[in-house]
């Protein structure tokens, strides 16, 4: 296999930001997909038109919003310079906090539309039996929805490692610190060479397969046991 040091140091950290972007989207996104599944409010169209911008914007302009955001000179660049941190662009932090901007819709579309389907009969069952809130929510409701999730993380992981144009305006192509696969790749085709970004390239149109073939043999299955 023709691979470089850079080529290895770019797959790591894509998987790294690919790994945390995934937990902590599951993590934030969990409270916000079950409120969009049950919320009546007149706020649920707005937030939800929020969250899907990702799909229909162009990956270079939620960069530029946000190297522009957390900038020095943007409102979180201040924020954050303010308390001693520096700024965010150009860093591994900064690059996360683009991953779960642009990857935030494959988190909570999943989590939303499996909420949905559980419909309120387990819920008032549960309650019935004297199961409070959280009680019925962690015991009831994350058990059946647990489709749901494994379709969440497979597509937020993927998609994350699937990034460009978010993470080359946020993150520039700094090596080992914010260059990914992507950006490697592209440095490869520019350079003209075509051997290794064809390994790299290659690589990436394997896990990809992987991960629909994944989906759709694992996504049944979990369903009939649901």
């Amino acid at each position: 296999m023709i691979l470089t040091a850079d080529d290895y140091a770019a797959i790591r950290l894509t998987l790294e930001l690919a790994s945390v972007t995934t937990v902590l989207l599951l993590t934030l996104c969990t409270p916000l997909a079950w409120w969009l599944a049950h919320t009546h409010s007149r706020w649920r169209g707005p937030i939800g038109a929020v969250v899907a911008l990702p799909l229909v914007l162009p990956p270079t302009v939620i960069g530029f919003y946000l190297l522009v955001t957390m900038g020095p000179h943007g409102p979180v660049g201040q924020l954050t310079q303010s308390l001693g941190l520096g700024t965010l662009p150009f860093t591994f932090p900064g690059l996360v906090i683009g991953s779960l901007v642009y990857s935030m819709p494959f988190t909570v579309q999943p989590l939303q539309r499996a909420f949905e389907s559980l419909g309120t009969r387990p819920m008032e069952a549960a309650a019935s039996l004297g199961a409070g809130p959280l009680d019925r929510f962690f015991t009831v409701a994350l058990p059946l929805a647990r489709p749901g999730f494994i379709t969440a993380a497979v597509l937020t992981f993927a998609h994350t490692v699937g990034e460009f144009g978010v993470v080359l305006m946020l993150g520039g192509n700094i090596p080992g610190v914010t260059r990914v696969v992507s950006v490697q790749i592209y440095d490869h085709v520019e350079a003209m060479e075509y051997s290794h970004a064809h390994w790299l390239a290659g690589g990436m149109v394997v896990f990809s397969f992987l991960v629909l073939l994944a989906l759709h043999l694992l996504q049944p299955r979990e369903d009939r046991r649901a």
